[in-house]
């Protein structure tokens, strides 16, 4: 197969391909620029594949970077931008299932492809838009199967993310796993405790936002692989029925988290654990855990103004899509005029301040917190006009 027309990105990076081969070496596109690029999909890193090792590489280009020089990559930059580039390479046993042992570095291009994960990201493609395929993969791009390269049972046991990443493309690109890979995920399931929470998360994030979620979802049912993602173990029932209400993907990290949590009836406390657990950053856990709330209010019925103020306009779109994934009427449009109207959009347009208060004789301490926030309350609510005077009365009325 050849591509007669390559994506711009390519183009651009022809010259660093061709450059090497005048070297004597061979280079090839590879990996998901190709994949995507045979689906009709957009691109985005552009990486390289090459028989020449590292210091031949930078003994070729003026400006390299040596972002992985162990593992044979490094980084070519050509006119602002950059190129990874690895050289084939074959690997020896994952003792820690993610790792290699050791790399050695090769000359032959089959020896690095069939070290891949699947059979879709081992195609190879030459500067001139012809495609190498050794392992069969352009029939299981147009069948839309996912395969793993040679034995499956050997690949999740060199590098047990791959499970994840299974189960990722499969919601990505809405493929079916076919059945000894599908397998050979159910068989090593367990070993994705050995992988590092971050790694898995990324994985889970990027199914959960695919094209298919719900596909990518029931795989992990069906493999058992959720037993061994933090915290899903006691969510069984909660997940198979998220899987069948799954009509598209979410639309952010935090509107995934969200789903999960709504879904799981998780409270606060219990939002703050399961993403502790999964290594997630302290703002997304704060913003989870207010959407949560607010999705489960829109379950329930509308919201009151106070809690679209706490809600927000980034996090209400979030906890809309949720409500909606979960059988609630799309209050999309609603939402947005609801915001607008607002009096205040944040605190920091409430027209009075701690030191106006003080002025007026209230001291300073706790007492003072109390009263702007009962100011700011009454003025969300419409029960006062978001003016100075006026709410510098209210704070001495009692």
């Amino acid at each position: 197969m050849k591509l007669e027309q390559l994506p711009q990105e390519f183009e651009l990076a022809r010259p660093v391909l061709q450059t090497i081969e005048q070297a004597g070496y061979e280079a090839y596109f590879v990996g998901g620029s190709v994949r995507d690029t045979i689906l009709g999909k957009d691109i985005h890193d552009v990486d390289i594949a090459t028989s020449a090792y590292p210091n031949e590489i930078k003994g070729l280009f003026k400006r390299t970077v040596d972002t992985g020089i162990e593992h044979g990559t490094v980084m070519i930059l050509d006119h602002g931008t950059g190129y990874e580039t690895t050289t084939f390479r074959s690997e020896s046993t994952y003792t820690d299932f993610r790792r290699p042992d050791q790399v050695t570095f090769v000359r032959s291009l089959e020896e690095d492809l069939k070290r891949r994960d699947f059979t879709i990201n081992a195609l190879a493609m030459k500067e001139d838009g012809e495609v190498i395929d050794l392992f069969d993969g352009l029939t299981d791009l147009q069948e839309h199967r996912i395969r793993a390269v040679g034995d499956p049972q050997e690949r999740f046991h060199e590098d047990a993310l791959r499970m994840m990443r299974a189960v990722r493309f499969a919601s990505q690109l809405d493929f079916t796993i076919e059945g000894p890979t599908k397998q050979a995920i159910t068989d090593h399931a367990d070993l994705l405790e050995k992988i590092a929470v971050e790694r898995t998360q990324v994985e889970l994030l990027k199914m959960l936002q695919g094209k298919m979620p719900q596909r990518g979802l029931q795989d992990m049912l069906d493999t058992g692989l959720w037993q061994y993602c933090p915290d899903f173990a006691s969510h069984e029932v909660a997940l198979t029925k998220l899987a069948h209400r799954l009509q598209q993907g979410a639309t952010s990290n935090e509107a995934a988290w969200t789903l999960l949590a709504t879904q799981f009836k998780l409270d606060t406390t219990g939002i703050g654990s399961f993403l502790k657990h999964w290594k997630t950053a302290n703002q997304t856990i704060a913003a989870v855990q207010t959407a949560t709330k607010t999705a489960e209010l829109l379950l329930q019925g509308d919201l009151t103004a106070w809690q679209l103020y706490q809600c927000g306009a980034t996090l209400t779109p979030v906890a809309n899509e949720v409500a909606v994934t979960l059988g609630a009427p799309d209050r999309s449009n609603q939402l947005t005029r609801d915001l607008a109207a607002l009096p205040i959009q944040t605190k920091k347009e409430l027209a009075i301040s701690g030191g106006d208060l003080m002025k007026a004789g209230v001291q300073p301490g706790p007492q003072l917190g109390a009263i702007l926030g009962d100011l700011e309350y009454r003025v969300v609510m419409g029960e006062l006009p978001n003016e100075n005077a006026a709410l510098v009365a209210n704070s001495t009325a009692d």
